[in-house]
């Protein structure tokens, strides 16, 4: 028995004290070809996902209004633009029986995380909408609906109005959303602030209705908070008051001066500081 476990024993010895095989080194040429087929992959990844965000945005493109719309003497420009891959404002323009719908909004983050949310948002105030149904009450189904999403749903600003193109009548509604401005063929400028709450706060908030007439001349102009949000390399922002300064240096053109006025405006001010926040402006005048 004593042979066997040291014979046993000195075997293992041996075995244990053979030496591990040496790797024969990688060349330099191996390292460099393995590298390059590494990053082969990743541009190829890149690319694939630069494709994917660029369908997206087309998507969203063709989710939001024409960026230059006419209803009889009405005519309504539009434009957004992204901090990161996606916006997540957005504008649409719904035609409903005799009127038009109108609804700029403004989903709560960047990037794709808000992005996502935009046909979402969108295709929410399509359903709600019908030719009967006033501002307020698409704005409650509206958060309703985003309230009881089974997952955790964004909160969002919204301004939706309803604008019969023959009176200039328009019937508005502001959930949470930076207050239209109004300006006069006067020179007299109105806030536009009636609604509530932001959408996706609580089920149950209740919004209230406001109203406008649209008279010759007449520009209304409506926007999310990146514009007045928008800094300057000192840290100051664009703010209101700026933006109504464009807004009479722009009255007496076209709605689409009147756009590209502003958001110029905006983008001089900002320099060379990048945005920080999505930019939406939509601007309504009746000639």
């Amino acid at each position: 028995m004593s042979q066997s476990l040291n014979g046993n024993f000195g075997t293992q010895r041996a075995v244990e004290a053979q030496p591990n095989p040496v790797k024969a080194p990688v060349s330099g040429k191996a390292r460099r070809l393995d590298l390059e087929s590494k990053l082969e992959l990743l541009q190829q990844d890149y690319a694939e996902l630069h494709t994917a965000i660029f369908e997206a945005a087309q998507v969203h493109r063709r989710l939001c209004a024409p960026r230059l719309v006419r209803y009889e003497d009405i005519e309504i420009a539009s434009e957004i633009f992204a901090v990161r891959q996606l916006p997540g404002d957005f504008f649409t323009i719904e035609e409903t029986g005799d009127e038009a719908t109108l609804a700029l909004g403004d989903i709560c983050g960047k990037g794709l995380a808000a992005g996502m949310w935009t046909p979402h948002l969108v295709s929410l105030v399509r359903t709600h909408t019908t030719p009967d149904s006033e501002p307020e009450v698409i704005m409650s189904g509206v958060n309703r609906d985003i309230c009881r999403t089974p997952i955790l749903g964004p909160t969002a600003s919204l301004f939706l109005g309803k604008l019969d193109p023959i009176t200039g009548l328009l019937t508005y509604c502001s959930a949470g959303h930076p207050p239209a401005f109004l300006l006069r063929a006067n020179g007299s400028l109105e806030s536009l602030s009636e609604g509530g709450l932001l959408l996706g706060v609580l089920a149950d908030a209740t919004y209230t209705r406001g109203f406008c007439q649209l008279h010759r001349g007449d520009m209304l102009l409506v926007y999310s908070d990146g514009i007045t949000e928008s800094r300057n390399t000192s840290g100051d922002e664009f703010g209101y008051e700026r933006l109504e300064v464009q807004m009479r240096q722009a009255q007496s053109g076209s709605a689409d001066a009147a756009l590209f006025s502003v958001l110029g405006a905006v983008q001089d001010f900002a320099g060379t500081r990048p945005l920080l926040d999505d930019m939406s402006l939509a601007v309504i005048r009746r000639d």
